[in-house]
């Protein structure tokens, strides 16, 4: 639910970029809002941020996007482009809402993770990828499952080859940026170099998230938080699966 002030900003802005093509100043959503700061705009904004209905895009120029509208709203809006907002619209598929943003704004975008070039896709855009259940990123869990949906992911984040996703369980590897309840994004490979952060597959029957370590004739399963132990293994019980090229985090 969003407040009345945050609902206004978020109006305000949506219709500034439906008229203009950019969004308001700071002023004029001071002005607008009768507010006494810009500070006031500030936390209004992080606000919708972190609830989904914005975005910061520090690869346009520090560009503002609107991702989606309350459901009371969306039902009577449509973007003169066609394509309709939804309030189940994924951080990752942003709707083609942006513009320059007010220079004071500075903060990097939260709703994911984004490991390709500075163009954005659009909803239309997205790529259907296979969720094939989870993965653990601490005790390894059993081997990777069936299909059981499939998520939508700029192509922007794709590389070439054969992918699927993966939901992460477990804080294994949090130093590395990989929370519990991110999902990852795996081109489909059974060859990895070391250092790369890998599906690996044990003894045919337990599948982890892991950065990869070749030692000689043995394989090396780091984890990525000081509270799990190295494993090592023989070159016989690991075969690599797949390795990480992105990962997809929601707020």
């Amino acid at each position: 639910m969003l407040t009345p002030k945050q609902k206004e900003l978020l109006m305000l802005i949506h219709e500034r970029i439906q008229e203009t093509g950019v969004p308001p100043s700071f002023d004029e959503m001071k002005e607008a809002l009768n507010l006494k700061s810009k500070s006031g705009i500030h936390r209004l904004i992080t606000a919708l941020e972190e609830r989904g209905f914005i975005r910061r895009l520090r690869h346009r120029a520090r560009a503002l996007e609107v991702v989606k509208l309350p459901e009371d709203i969306a039902l009577k809006h449509t973007p003169s482009s066609g394509m309709a907002l939804s309030s189940t619209a994924a951080p990752g598929n942003a709707g083609p809402f942006a513009a320059p943003m007010d220079p004071m704004s500075h903060h990097p975008p939260m709703n994911s993770l984004h490991s390709g070039g500075p163009r954005l896709p659009a909803i239309d855009e997205s790529i259907e990828v296979p969720v094939m259940g989870r993965i653990a990123a601490g005790v390894p869990i059993s081997a990777i499952e069936h299909h059981t949906h499939s998520i939508g992911v700029p192509p922007d984040l794709l590389t070439k080859g054969e992918h699927f996703a993966l939901e992460v369980q477990g804080d294994s590897m949090v130093d590395a940026g990989i929370l519990d309840g991110d999902t990852v994004i795996i081109r489909r490979t059974n060859t990895a170099n070391n250092g790369d952060i890998v599906v690996a597959l044990i003894d045919d029957e337990e599948a982890t998230l892991k950065r990869l370590r070749k030692k000689g004739d043995s394989i090396a399963l780091e984890a990525a938080n000081p509270a799990y132990e190295t494993r090592i293994f023989g070159p016989d019980r690991v075969k690599v699966q797949g390795r990480l090229i992105a990962l997809i985090r929601r707020y």
